[in-house]
C-alpha cells in the first residue's frame, strides 16, 4: 500500500462537504494544500453536472469532476460534460416497464448531459435553482440517458428500493447515495469506479497510487477499487465495513485532516 498516493478522490455530499452542504474553509484550504503538494483532489459523486458549478473554483488544476454515479466527466471550467456513459435506450425501456408494472405509482425523472427532465407526476424539490424539463418518459429521454431516476411515494421507502432492486436486476447498477426513497440507475457497469478508472487510465495512474473517501454505499465500488479506502466517522455500516482507514467525520473534516497530512 502506498505511502503516498497520486490523487485522492472523494465524493461530496456526507463525505467532503457537511451536512449542511457547505465546503468548509479548512477543506478548501486543504485541497489547495495538497495539490500544492502534487497530490489532486478528484470529485467522484452522484450529483449531476450541474450541481457542480458552485464548486469550480475548488477543483483544481485538472478541472474536471466524475458525476451521476460515474455516468458523466464534467469540465467544471467550461461547464461542459466532455464524457458520457449512457443506458441503451431499448434495455431502459424494458426496465421502465417492468417497474410501472411492479411498482404501485412509480415515477420517473432522467439525467442527461444537457439536463434533467421529469415526468409531471415525479416529485422533485429543486434546491439548486436548476431549470429542467417535463414531459413524459418518451420526450425526457429523447437524447441519451445517464442515470435514470424513480420514486414512488406511495410506499416505505426500504420497500420502494426492495421493490425496484428485484424487478431490475443486473439490467442496471442500482446505486445508494443517501436520498431517501430515490433509486439512482446507471447502465450496467457504470458505477463511481469505472469513471474514476476511465480518468485514471488517460492520467496514467494505477489503481494502488488511488486513495478514495466516501460514506454511502453507491461509493463502494470506488472504495474496493482504489488502492486505500477511506470512510469518513459518519458512513453507512457497509461502507465502514470495506474501509481500510476511518477518518473523522464531514462535519469534523475528516477529508481535510487526510489532505492535509499529505502537504
Amino acid at each position: 500500500m502506498p505511502n503516498r498516493p497520486r490523487v485522492v478522490a472523494t465524493d461530496l455530499d456526507g463525505t467532503l462537504l457537511r451536512t449542511d452542504g457547505s465546503l468548509s474553509v479548512r477543506t478548501r484550504r486543504a485541497i489547495e494544500t495538497a495539490a500544492g503538494a502534487g497530490v489532486p483532489t478528484l470529485f467522484v459523486t452522484a450529483r449531476p453536472p450541474r450541481w457542480l458549478d458552485e464548486l469550480a473554483d475548488v477543483v483544481g488544476g485538472h478541472g474536471v469532476a466524475i458525476c451521476g454515479n460515474g455516468a458523466f466527466v464534467y469540465d467544471l471550467v467550461e461547464r461542459r460534460v466532455t464524457s458520457s456513459r449512457g443506458h441503451d435506450p431499448a434495455e431502459m425501456d424494458r426496465v421502465v416497464a417492468d417497474l410501472r408494472q411492479a411498482v404501485p405509482g412509480v415515477t420517473f425523472a432522467v439525467e442527461r448531459a444537457d439536463g434533467m427532465g421529469r415526468e409531471d407526476a415525479y416529485t422533485y424539490a429543486q434546491e439548486h435553482g436548476d431549470g429542467h424539463t417535463v414531459g413524459d418518459l418518451s420526450a425526457i429521454s429523447a437524447t441519451p440517458v445517464g442515470k435514470l431516476l424513480a420514486r414512488s411515494p406511495g410506499l416505505d421507502p426500504d420497500e420502494f428500493l426492495r421493490r425496484v432492486e428485484s424487478v431490475v436486476g443486473s439490467r442496471v447498477e442500482l446505486g445508494f447515495s443517501g436520498a431517501v426513497g430515490l433509486a439512482e440507475m446507471t447502465a450496467p457497469g457504470v458505477t463511481k469506479a469505472s469513471g474514476l478508472a476511465t480518468w485514471c487510465e488517460g492520467q496514467s495512474i494505477d489503481a494502488a497510487d488511488v486513495w478514495a473517501c466516501g460514506d454511502m454505499p453507491n461509493d463502494l465500488p470506488m472504495l474496493r477499487w482504489a488502492g486505500r479506502a477511506h470512510a469518513v466517522a459518519n458512513a453507512h455500516a457497509d461502507v465502514l465495513e470495506v474501509a481500510d482507514v476511518v477518518l473523522a467525520s464531514n462535519d469534523d473534516d475528516g477529508v481535510a485532516a487526510l489532505l492535509e497530512s499529505l502537504g
